[in-house]
């Protein structure tokens, strides 16, 4: 019986250990990683303005994940589990260098420039999401991540409206991470690096699509 329930809901499972899994290091990171950290920064950081309206794309990088993430689930289950791959292996990439190599970096003004809505939203998130735990940016590698998944979905996914909005979504994304200060250029370099590498292993060149579409079926036959 409890077999049968863990085949049948094997996907979600999969999705909630793995959060469970990450939010408890990622945790316990936060709490250790303080003072002592090598700071990140690259001389095109001071170059790079402050642009307060970018945080509307960086907190929509949570609602663009979900929606994928359901998306394959319902229409896609072999691509769901090859993006399940692609991204949590990075994010635990990421663990393991934040935690054997502390990193931060000082990048956030000290004053904003200007008093509006959008500067409240990134004092807010100033205030739950410390400037350490830095390298890659998984911001920016899960939203390389969510769409090359999307733009290899089958169903509704293939509308090129769709897509095209997946993309520019994806790249405002990127582009946030950086505008609002929360990481350094190198941040975003490591985790275009990191992409690479991952999307060579798992989405492997000449997978066929018959393999590449029973492989979810596969796992919870």
């Amino acid at each position: 019986m409890l077999k049968t329930m863990i085949k049948k809901h094997f996907s979600i499972l999969l999705l909630l250990l793995y959060g469970a899994f990450y939010l408890i290091w990622f945790y316990l990171l936060e709490q250790k990683v303080v003072n002592q950290y090598k700071i990140i920064h690259m001389k095109i950081d001071d170059y790079i303005p402050f642009s307060e309206v970018f945080v509307i794309p960086y907190f929509l990088w949570f609602a663009y994940l979900a929606v994928v993430v359901i998306y394959l689930l319902k229409y896609d289950r072999a691509e769901y589990y090859k993006c399940c791959l692609f991204i949590f292996t990075g994010m635990t990439i990421f663990l393991i260098i934040s935690t054997i190599f502390p990193n931060g970096h000082q990048l956030r003004p000290t004053a904003f420039p200007r008093d509006n809505i959008f500067t409240h939203l990134i004092g807010f998130l100033y205030t739950i999401d410390s400037s350490t735990n830095i390298v890659p940016s998984i911001h920016v590698y899960n939203s390389i991540g969510a769409h090359i998944a999307f733009s290899r979905a089958t169903g509704p996914a293939s509308n090129r409206f769709l897509q095209t909005t997946s993309f520019l979504l994806s790249f405002s994304i990127i582009l946030s991470t950086v505008l609002i200060k929360q990481h350094s250029m190198f941040d975003v370099i490591m985790a275009f690096a990191m992409a690479m590498v991952m999307y060579s292993i798992v989405y492997l060149p000449g997978y066929s699509l018959q393999e590449n579409r029973s492989f979810g079926k596969n796992i919870e036959s």
